[in-house]
């Protein structure tokens, strides 16, 4: 894909984001200072963070390659 212009894919997996356990000061929607501890599982949805970092990573480890290409060819 890098050579010839097609679209790379790959698959990513991510470990499921657990639930802090203990008591943690918060500030809620008025601005007050709170105290919160999680109860059961309530996971939140990481995929709208996620997509951007994958990207940039990828794109990251794309350019490390093609700099290690060209320390090659010296």
């Amino acid at each position: 894909g890098i050579s010839n212009g097609r679209d790379i894919y790959f698959q990513v997996v991510f470990k499921p984001v657990s639930t802090i356990m203990q008591k943690q000061m918060t500030v809620n929607t008025d601005g007050e200072e709170v105290e919160i501890e999680g109860r059961g599982r309530h996971d939140p949805c990481v995929l709208p963070r996620a997509v951007p970092i994958v990207d940039a990573m990828a794109a990251l480890v794309m350019v490390d390659h093609l700099l290690r290409s060209r320390t090659t060819k010296l």
